[in-house]
């Protein structure tokens, strides 16, 4: 039980009740600093800076931020960037891309000429014609390369599946074949021209823009290898003169975009999408012939049996799970009374009960930051201690249970349907990028060598359960977690305590592993948020945070731990395999690795996988539809829309967009510690 995140989570009104029922809670006023992001290198900068220079409301900085959060990391994470990141991508393979570039740019510039041809501006047709200039400049270095190397440039190696998928979509959008269409025999009128050009830039910049990101990012492995077999093709990309062509040409499509209407606007929205689908597709298709870490499934084969564990509350989920069934459990009291039926739930009104809630809430902050100082050593260690890590988080471990028995001993949790507890699970809202994630694993996990364990601190597993039955990826998933007490299908408000502490999850961990039948060693990755997540974390041969968590953080580093951007330590592993070392991956290093999104997560274990629709309009969409859901309009059970409310008001405070990198601000809103998260 991450019992802070339940007790402290402002609990939400009805519908029909006002805001100033409710009592303040104890971080809700707290501001809600920026953070830096906590990985790929810290691969938000340059385009951040870019966007900048982008007019607020440019079509092309929106687009781009749509785009980005999940290709820019599917790209990085490809085997041929990622070698390339590490100056270990052998040369043939690099011969390759630049044979299967070639056979791109030349698509590109033909692209930009039928633009030309379509602009009605002549100062969008000199832009244009300046762009495709640079881009035979660059065909004239990818040759000059080439012949260093002493190959032909003229001897022609055919384009591969993925360049002619993606010169096909680019010459079919330039003639005005969009969604499958087909071109127009004739176009009429100045505007329908100016529309077939917005539409080809529009499926041109996503190469410029991530390429300049791309570049940028590479740079900071360029200052770590003075020799870098790579060096000039990183420092073109990274340069200014490809920045600046790279702004021209979302300057361009801004200026284009500005008279079409908004269904023209979505088509191009669309262009774009699929166009950094088709980079990333690209990048993939790359032959690298070599031992690589990314992806980690495929690093593993049949080497090793892949154990994949996860918290589950606010590491899978946009808020937590406890202050969700806390709001049924008031709600439920409040329908029983309302009915006229005799309660037994041996509780005083509602309001009393919200009241009772917030005095543990208040009761668990203080006591706390009482416990984490208490266990806190005097200097930070040079390295990771872990005996005295462990012996600290027993003092917590100590502390959670006493907790968890108050919350009990309250009666908070009487009363509740098990109908209305599963309802709630069906409309979580998972993190951006974890759905993908598991829904991944379930429809290829025949193919995958692998299993996944779900270690939560959740009071009801029930939860848990519909959480993931309802957006179709239960199967295949091991949840160990606590589980409500019921009479029939009523809660009586006690908990099978199973899971309450760091050590209850990896003592779990522990047995998991130990009792995993196989006859290839394992390899364990833990994923988790929280000072909670810690040793297992630790114990974990790859240990990943998700989020901004400052406890966890502080706790980590006054005990030695090293919090490290996944991104380049994957980087570092990859020149560790180039040079054939055994063990890459070892538990207890003291090395943690961040992520910023589920998309690094998914990049980095499981490689490219696209689903349809954006983060955005299938997270808002979902919230949205809560409301239209028939129990939420209160046809059975309890009404609790307030579930809604909860998660929309944690998704617009605790997310941040950086230059499409979607971040979680927990570490800021929640500057009151909880169960070792911020």
């Amino acid at each position: 039980m991450l019992l802070l995140r339940r007790l402290r989570l402002r609990l939400p009104c009805r519908p029909n009740s006002t805001a100033s029922s409710i009592p303040p809670s104890p971080w809700s006023t707290r501001p809600v600093p920026k953070h830096s992001s906590a990985s790929l290198g810290r691969m938000s900068t340059s385009s951040s800076a870019a966007a900048a220079v982008v007019a607020e409301g440019s079509a092309a900085r929106r687009f781009w931020i749509a785009a980005s959060s999940r290709e820019a990391a599917f790209a990085a994470y490809t085997p041929f960037l990622l070698s390339l990141a590490a100056g270990a991508l052998r040369l043939d393979s690099f011969r390759q891309y630049i044979a299967q570039d070639a056979h791109f740019l030349h698509a590109f510039a033909r692209a930009y000429e039928m633009a030309e041809e379509c602009a009605d501006d002549d100062d969008d047709k000199a832009t244009i014609t300046a762009l495709r200039k640079a881009i035979l400049r660059e065909l004239n270095l990818h040759a000059s390369v080439l012949q260093e190397w002493g190959v032909d440039p003229t001897k022609e190696i055919p384009p591969s599946p993925a360049t002619t998928k993606y010169t096909d979509f680019l010459l079919a959008t330039a003639t005005g074949k969009v969604d499958g269409g087909k071109a127009s025999d004739k176009m009429v009128t100045p505007f329908e021209k100016t529309k077939i050009a917005a539409y080809t830039v529009g499926a041109m910049t996503p190469c410029m823009r991530l390429y300049a990101y791309l570049g940028k990012e590479l740079t900071s492995f360029l200052k770590q290898d003075e020799n870098h077999p790579y060096k000039k093709w990183i420092e073109t990309y990274a340069s200014s003169g490809f920045e600046d062509n790279a702004l021209q040409i979302e300057e361009l499509l801004d200026k284009l975009s500005v008279s079409l209407t908004g269904e023209e606007l979505e088509i191009i929205g669309k262009l774009y999408q699929q166009a950094m689908r088709l980079e990333v597709e690209f990048f993939s298709a790359q032959l690298v012939d070599q031992h690589i870490v990314t992806p980690l499934s495929r690093y593993c084969d049949t080497k090793y049996n892949l154990l994949i564990f996860c918290d589950f509350d606010l590491t899978c989920t946009v808020v937590d799970s406890s202050a969700v069934l806390a709001e049924i459990a008031i709600l439920s009291y409040q329908k029983s009374s309302q009915g006229g039926a005799d309660s037994s739930l041996d509780r005083t009104k509602s309001a009393n009960l919200r009241h009772l809630w917030n005095m543990l809430s208040n009761q668990y902050t203080e006591d706390y930051e009482k416990c984490i100082a208490s266990l806190l050593p005097p200097e930070e260690a040079r390295s990771l201690d872990y005996d005295q890590l462990y012996k600290g988080l027993e003092v917590l471990s100590e502390f959670e249970k006493l907790a968890n028995s108050r919350v009990v001993d309250s009666g908070v949790l009487r009363g509740m349907n098990l109908d209305d507890i599963r309802k709630a699970g069906e409309l979580l809202i998972l993190q951006d990028g974890c759905k993908s994630f598991f829904q991944k694993i379930d429809k290829t996990r025949d193919n995958l060598n692998l299993d996944v364990h779900i270690l939560s601190y959740c009071w009801c597993a029930d939860l848990i359960r519909s959480a993931f039955l309802s957006v179709g990826c239960l199967g295949g998933l091991n949840i160990h977690s606590n589980e409500f007490a019921f009479e029939g299908s009523i809660s009586t408000g006690h908990i099978n305590r199973q899971m309450e502490s760091p050590l209850d999850k990896v003592e779990k961990f522990k047995s998991i592993k130990s009792g995993t039948d196989s006859t290839a060693p394992l390899l364990s990755v833990y994923i988790g948020d929280s000072v909670g997540d810690l040793i297992c974390l630790l114990e974990a041969d790859i240990g990943i945070v998700v989020g901004s968590s400052t406890s966890l953080r502080r706790v980590g580093k006054q005990f030695g731990v090293s919090f490290v951007p996944l991104f380049p330590g994957l980087v570092e592993k990859q020149k560790q395999i180039a040079k054939e070392e055994s063990s890459i991956f070892n538990a207890r290093s003291g090395i943690l690795y961040t992520v910023s999104s589920w998309s690094e997560i998914q990049a980095f274990i499981l490689g490219i996988f696209f689903s349809v629709g954006s983060k955005h309009s299938i997270n808002i969409t979902s919230v949205l539809n809560m409301w239209r859901h028939p129990w939420v309009a209160g046809a059975t059970g309890v009404s609790v829309a307030a579930v809604v409310r909860v998660s929309r008001r944690s998704y617009d405070a605790g997310w941040r967009e950086t230059s499409g990198v979607a971040r979680c601000g927990r570490g800021g809103r929640r500057s009151v510690p909880r169960r070792g998260a911020a």
